[in-house]
């Protein structure tokens, strides 16, 4: 895709996260998207950024998802989930997210504790290997997109794998309009 050069992620573990190898590793024998369907690909940390990403190595916004980790209260407790949506949408976050997680107001987690409560780099998150008890919300169209480019877990490399491996993550919802 683009210009990235991929190998198969568990080739390649010095370019993942901790979290993600071990959910890799973990991956489920006889899923419907093989392991070896998960590549990944080096790239320039600096470039991490999705729209400095895809114009360095020609990647289109259509099928590079952002993962955002979405926090919010109730009762005193403070619920999480990571939302992925496609670069070119937003995600609902205090429409159909903060119903999801049944919460009177929902807003992006602060950074330090993202990436506190994930063991990945700021810019690299993926929904790969969260938080065992974090729901995942995936939005209907990057589960349709063929192929699509999510972060890595850090910021010098990105994962390729088809839209539809999102849904079978542990605590995964494909979730229609996530995204506006």
């Amino acid at each position: 895709m683009g210009t990235l050069k991929t190998e198969a992620a568990l080739a390649r573990v010095d370019l993942l996260a901790k979290p993600v190898v071990d959910a890799l590793e973990n991956w489920p024998a006889g899923a419907s998207v093989p392991v070896d369907h998960i590549l990944v690909a080096p790239i320039d940390p600096d470039l991490a950024d999705t729209a400095a990403f895809c114009d360095a190595y020609e990647v289109g916004l259509d099928v590079s998802a952002n993962c955002v980790i979405v926090a919010g209260k109730r009762g005193g407790d403070v619920r999480y989930a990571a939302c992925l949506v496609l670069a070119t949408t937003r995600a609902d976050v205090n429409g159909v997210v903060r119903k999801m997680l049944d919460v009177r107001k929902a807003s992006f987690a602060p950074m330090d504790e993202a990436v506190e409560m994930t063991g990945m780099e700021y810019g690299g998150i993926t929904p790969i290997g969260l938080p065992a008890d974090w729901p995942i919300l995936v939005d209907a169209r990057v589960a349709a997109t063929p192929r699509v480019i999510i972060g890595s877990g850090v910021r010098h490399s990105k994962i390729e794998l088809p839209g539809s491996a999102l849904g079978l993550l542990p605590n995964a919802q494909v979730v229609d309009d996530l995204a506006r």
